[in-house]
């Protein structure tokens, strides 16, 4: 079980997290035009012997988003009752993390990303130890950075770079040879809003 004063950082966190998100909010000339939103999940997994968040490297031989920083989470299937079973299923398989030691706490509000995705994520808080076992279709790499450094809003900054034609600017949070940026760092921010 988490410490009391975490568990509760992190539930006054949510209960103070804001409003929906998107990838669009630091481009307001870029608007979606008729964009589906599939439902989508991701869970921000915190050790809490270390106070550390679970983060993966997707495969350089994905389709989309290859060697990016993301949380584990995925796409709600037809077999997932809730977003919640969405993100725990998906970091079953992606990283190997076994049902039934996540201590869910909540969600953040929804975040809307270019590539057609309405991302909810999943705070959950680990109640035992385990080794992460990469999918290694999917996870080149699995790897913890600190809440402190997630948490800090100076360690954030905004950048950008060319998309279609058009400067796109999004958050960074990076740490160490990890670039985190786009929607998990948009993600991990709304979070760290909250921790303030």
């Amino acid at each position: 079980m988490a410490a009391p004063d975490l568990r509760k950082r992190l539930t006054d966190a949510l209960s103070n997290s804001g409003s929906a998100s998107s990838d669009f909010d630091l481009n307001k000339s870029i608007q979606p035009m008729g964009l589906t939103q599939t439902p989508a999940a991701v869970l921000i997994a915190i050790r809490p012997a270390l106070e550390t968040v679970i983060l993966t490297k997707r495969s350089a031989r994905l389709k989309h988003h290859p060697g990016q920083i993301a949380f584990p989470g995925g796409k709600q299937d037809p077999t997932d009752a809730t977003l919640t079973d969405a993100a725990l299923r998906e970091a079953h398989e992606e990283i190997g993390l076994p049902y039934g030691i996540v201590d869910v706490l909540g969600a953040l509000p929804t975040h809307q990303t270019v590539t057609g995705y309405q991302m909810t994520a999943i705070v959950g808080v680990l109640t035992a130890d385990f080794d992460p076992i990469p999918e290694a279709g999917e996870v080149s790499e699995v790897f913890e950075v600190p809440l402190a450094h997630l948490a800090d809003p100076a360690n954030y900054r905004i950048e950008g770079r060319h998309w279609r034609g058009q400067r796109r600017e999004y958050y960074a949070v990076p740490y160490g040879p990890y670039y985190i940026w786009g929607a998990t760092a948009r993600i991990m921010r709304g979070l760290a809003d909250g921790l303030q």
